[in-house]
């Protein structure tokens, strides 16, 4: 057996088995507290020993959460309290503990500045304090959202359609799921992945310049309805006719693409009575692409899942999932994911995108295209109802999909992946084996829940032996490369 083999099948979780009521997952990787919340932080300056200021360290014990920011107007230096953090973190103390033991504990060359402890609203609040003009996202958040979703794609694709007692007689449990090597020592995925590389490269063609700016590319461009349905016409008609597309892809998506290929109207492509979970599986990108306003987010996001799968509930999710993503990678705390995903969910219910869905709902013979777009939110608000209740019970070892649902739909698909997700606590492998370790559609839930785990940690902790044989790494380091440069 090869090294490459040996070291991806036999890698073990250091995380211990999960044992009810004991508290959350612990997430293995570099022993660093988290870079961002959103939550209110507490801060001190270090100066030097001239009493110059040469950064900041804050801390939030709720989020475990802790860094340090140099002024931008000073010369890069204070590694050494990046050390102090790191070891403070392996050590196992809390924020605050680190922070009070750096406080007693001055350097040889530069010191906490007494008196200098203050409250901000939150990190970014003492980014702004240090100088630094704002920034969309912290951490490689595209490259880690589409390499989580591939490695749960990939991590559900030989579980879909077992049973539990199926699953578990050939994985073991849940949480020591290995992920599975193809012939050719190759982690292989399945159209999930296919279709949200399509979506992504589709949006790509639209939102990007290719002139050289430094070696990277250009900013987000104007983009318009009629662009974007374009390239996604073109690009999802390109999967359908991929000699790759031999991963048993949904009966629905096959067939609006086969329509779509022939130039017609999408709104007449579309199955329109269609919910299923190909509406959202695949729309991770759209919370990914800088630049795009909330209105073209979710207006995108509609209309990708509008193209192959009509019912009022396929946008919904589609648009709340996307959402999802694009919380978790403004640091929003996990506490605070289902109260703000409910907010955008009742805000949106009337709010129909005629630009870019046109007369969809006339075709799905709605009333009106208030009520139209109403159905589909008022069912996502159901299952985030599931999502809530299963966690207040939060059986670890029961199969997510009898939990909240086995996610052939998109609504179920987005809950139980949430539930997955912070059923775990937001640990990024424990998400997708959770995901994975279920009899329900396990691919499509361990891939969004591993989209969300790599919008909440970026790459940190995605092992490099997984990702160093994943089907189409260098597509996802190519597009992933043009939104977190």
């Amino acid at each position: 057996m090869n090294d490459k083999k040996e070291a991806l099948r036999f890698v073990k979780r250091t995380t211990p088995p999960h044992i009810l009521d004991e508290g959350p997952l612990i997430s293995t990787g570099p022993p660093e507290y988290v870079s961002r919340t959103s939550r209110p932080v507490e801060y001190v300056a270090v100066a030097n020993s001239s009493g110059a200021v040469i950064g900041y360290v804050w801390i939030n014990d709720e989020d475990d959460a802790a860094d340090w920011i140099r002024p931008r107007a000073v010369a890069p230096r204070g590694s050494e309290w990046i050390e102090r953090l790191r070891d403070a973190k392996a050590r196992g103390l809390a924020p605050s503990e680190a922070l009070a033991e750096m406080t007693r504990n001055p350097l040889a060359h530069s010191h906490v500045v007494p008196g200098s402890a203050a409250e901000a609203p939150n990190s970014d609040a003492v980014r702004d304090l240090a100088g630094w003009p704002p920034r969309e996202r912290p951490w490689p958040a595209a490259r880690g959202v589409l390499l989580g979703l591939a490695l749960g794609d990939a991590m559900g694709y030989p579980t879909e359609f077992l049973t539990m007692e199926q699953i578990s007689a050939t994985f073991g449990p849940w949480h020591r799921m290995e992920m599975p090597l193809s012939p050719g020592d190759i982690v292989r995925v399945t159209d999930d992945t296919q279709m949200t590389l399509a979506v992504g490269e589709a949006l790509a063609d639209v939102t990007t310049s290719p002139h050289e700016t430094g070696g990277r590319w250009g900013a987000a461009q104007p983009v318009t309805p009629t662009q974007v349905e374009a390239a996604l016409r073109r690009h999802l008609v390109a999967w359908l006719r991929s000699p790759d597309n031999n991963r048993a892809p949904g009966q629905t998506c096959l067939n609006a693409c086969a329509a779509l290929e022939r130039g017609i109207p999408w709104q007449d492509a579309t199955v329109i009575s269609s919910k299923g979970c190909g509406a959202n599986m695949r729309v991770a990108p759209v919370a990914l692409v800088p630049g795009l306003s909330a209105e073209q987010r979710s207006g995108i996001a509609q209309l990708q899942a509008a193209m192959t799968h009509g019912h009022p509930t396929a946008l919904a999710a589609s648009d709340l999932t996307a959402h999802v993503i694009w919380l978790l990678t403004q640091g929003c705390a996990l506490d605070d994911l289902l109260p703000r995903l409910r907010s955008y969910a009742q805000e949106s219910r009337h709010n129909y995108h005629s630009d870019w869905l046109g007369d969809l709902w006339r075709k799905a013979g709605a009333a009106d295209p208030a009520s139209y777009i109403a159905f589909g939110w008022d069912e996502c608000l159901r299952a985030l109802d599931k999502v809530s209740g299963a966690l207040r019970a939060r059986e670890m070892d029961r199969d997510p999909s009898e939990a909240v649902g086995p996610g052939w739909v998109a609504e179920e698909a987005l809950a139980t992946a949430l539930y997955c997700f912070l059923l775990v606590q937001g640990d990024a492998r424990g998400s997708i084996m959770r995901g994975a370790h279920s009899s329900g559609d396990s691919d499509s839930i361990a891939a969004l829940a591993g989209a969300f785990a790599g919008a909440k940690h970026g790459t940190h902790y995605w092992l490099h032996e997984w990702v160093t044989v994943l089907e189409y790494r260098d597509r996802i380091k190519a597009l992933s490369s043009l939104w977190d440069a």
